[in-house]
């Protein structure tokens, strides 16, 4: 068992990328009228979260890799 607790770069990509995505979707959402486009393009990003966390934990940079 890991003592990380999560904390690996594979981790904090993710959750930079989720981060980023609820910024850009929550900009879209202040927009009077509401800008639907820039919302969406923040659910795809958000979509890219898991994939790169997944991505980045085989090729080593998740939990169990001595990083």
């Amino acid at each position: 068992m890991s003592d990380s607790h999560g904390n690996t770069p594979a981790a904090w990509t993710a959750v930079f990328i989720g981060l980023a995505a609820f910024v850009v979707g929550g900009i879209g959402l202040m927009f009077t009228p509401l800008n639907w486009p820039l919302f969406w393009v923040g659910v795809v990003i958000l979509a890219i979260a898991p994939v790169a966390l997944v991505v980045l934990n085989k090729m080593g940079f998740g939990e169990g890799t001595g990083h």
